[in-house]
């Protein structure tokens, strides 16, 4: 029987002799003698602000506050636009609604003009058909908020009152309404149509 790996080499004879390795020079570090370096850790985000200044985190606060204040008087000035902006939308709905209530009411005082004068004349009696129209057409104009105004007597006011022609009459110390014509309306405080009236002035000397 034949002895397998005869020939080969023996390790430990392939191990080098101590003796026979040369000397480091001194000074010079081998792989043993490298020191792996530390790493640097990342600084903590609460350790951020370490590095600034009392005077720089004044004025950071500063700025901090004045941003807060701005923002808060912007946000007011909107508020305020808005209710501002819906007191007007609100205001204009209202004066469009007048106006057209007034254009139809005075579309329809012919009709009211009529009634006055046959209640003038006369032809208007209590129980007739006629009266009771009267009544029901004065009642609805007066809920609309439609009244009437011009009476004998009255001062004259050009804002309300139309004069038609002048009068000197003994005894009148003003101008007043001598006689009416054509009663005025009123709708709120729009002037839906003057009194055509008129009107009695002092005698001139």
């Amino acid at each position: 029987m034949v002895d397998q790996d005869h020939n080969a080499p023996d390790p430990a004879s392939e191990r080098p002799d101590p003796a026979s390795v040369p000397e480091r020079p001194e000074g010079v570090e081998g792989p043993e003698d490298e020191q792996v370096a530390p790493v640097d850790e990342a600084p903590d985000a609460d350790s951020a602000g370490d590095g600034l200044s009392p005077e720089d985190l004044r004025i950071l606060d500063d700025a901090e506050r004045d941003l807060v204040a701005e923002m808060r008087e912007d946000m007011l000035r909107a508020q305020a636009e808005l209710v501002n902006f819906r007191n007007r939308v609100e205001r204009d709905r209202q004066v469009n609604r007048e106006a057209t209530i007034a254009e139809v009411l005075r579309a329809l005082l012919p009709a009211l003009d009529d009634l006055d004068r046959a209640e003038a004349h006369g032809d208007v009696v209590e129980g007739t058909p006629l009266a009771l129209i009267t009544t029901k057409l004065r009642g609805a104009f007066e809920r609309f908020g439609l009244t009437r105004f011009g009476e004998v007597g009255e001062v004259f006011d050009p804002a309300f009152h139309e004069a038609m022609f002048q009068q000197p009459t003994p005894g009148a110390e003003s101008e007043t309404v001598l006689d009416v014509i054509e009663r005025g309306y009123r709708f709120g405080d729009r002037v839906v149509r003057a009194a055509k009236v008129a009107v009695a002035v002092p005698e001139r000397d």
